[in-house]
């Protein structure tokens, strides 16, 4: 942070500039919360399930093709089959692979689960900014708005959406942000709100500081931590949500989701053919991410709230 230099007969010292400090304490605050999530041994064990659905989703379009798992493609391919060393977990009724449609199924619904999840964090923490930083109808106006969206039930009004607009994955996006970031824009609220009201703001307003160097420097950083924890907890959500409308048929039709193999599985009888391989598969690898995310998101709200690590 700070030494000596020697010039001649003279020893200065040497300070280290204020930014140069922040980055050195958020480094360490970075590096302490990194090593207490990493003795969470749930926590490790769902980042590496996450990580190894990662990996399958982005490796997907080099081990496989996409015409793999069109009919066209799998006429020559047993119907019903039950998972062999040819088809790791089997094939549906027109004969694909239940393995490779898991595999490009696995690209769309974390896709879908991530981007809405940015849609909605981003929507949540510019409205709580705005409303806890800047108080009086401003505050009012978008809490009124932000009621107004929790009063209404999420699902039956995503599913209306779904239905009303374009069937495409930016619609399924469009139709989870839209709906979901209400709590997230009370939680971000509460924190500002919090933040707002601690000596060091009021210092550093007194001393001139404007509004956008307050929420940049002050408002922002306090409330990144409660925004990363509420992303993780964010992202299962918006899975179970895609998972749903493509199970009801409002998902892409052109895409391959765990939804839509699930869907497609009820319609075409696999439970009373007792085909298992094919509803189980998808199932479990909802269940798996949904939980792992949700593990990871609890750990990472310990982590980062010294209120919830006292207890």
């Amino acid at each position: 942070m700070s030494g000596t230099v020697e010039s001649g007969d003279e020893v200065k010292p040497v300070v280290a500039s204020p930014a140069a400090i922040r980055w050195e304490r958020r480094r360490a605050s970075m590096g302490d919360a990194w090593g207490r999530l990493r003795s969470d041994r749930l926590a490790m064990i769902s980042l590496f399930v996450l990580l190894g659905f990662a990996v399958m989703a982005i490796i997907t379009p080099y081990v496989s093709d996409r015409a793999d798992i069109s009919a066209v493609n799998t006429a020559d391919n047993p119907t019903w089959a039950s998972p062999s060393s040819e088809f790791w977990l089997g094939t549906d009724h027109l004969g694909r692979s239940v393995a490779l449609q898991v595999m490009w199924g696995a690209r769309v619904s974390l896709f879908v689960g991530l981007a809405a999840t940015l849609l909605t964090i981003v929507i949540g923490s510019v409205i709580g900014i705005v409303a806890g930083f800047f108080g009086g109808w401003t505050d009012s106006v978008l809490m009124r708005i932000t009621d107004w969206f929790l009063v209404i039930p999420f699902l039956p009004t995503a599913i209306v959406l779904a239905a009303v607009l374009e069937r495409s994955l930016w619609t399924i996006v469009f139709v989870i942000g839209i709906t979901s970031w209400p709590s997230t824009a009370r939680l971000v609220r509460s924190q500002v709100l919090s933040v707002r009201s601690r000596l060091y703001v009021d210092r550093a307003r007194a001393l001139g500081a404007g509004r956008v160097h307050v929420i940049n420097r002050h408002i922002f950083p306090n409330v990144l931590p409660l925004v990363m924890a509420s992303t993780t907890l964010a992202v299962p959500i918006s899975i179970l949500t895609e998972t749903t409308l493509s199970f009801l048929g409002l998902g892409d039709p052109t895409q391959v989701s765990w939804g839509a193999i699930l869907n497609e599985a009820r319609e075409k009888g696999a439970i009373d053919r007792g085909a298992w391989w094919y509803y189980m598969p998808p199932g479990m690898a909802i269940v798996m991410v949904v939980l792992a995310f949700t593990l990871v998101g609890r750990a990472t709200e310990t982590v980062l709230d010294p209120r919830l690590r006292e207890r």
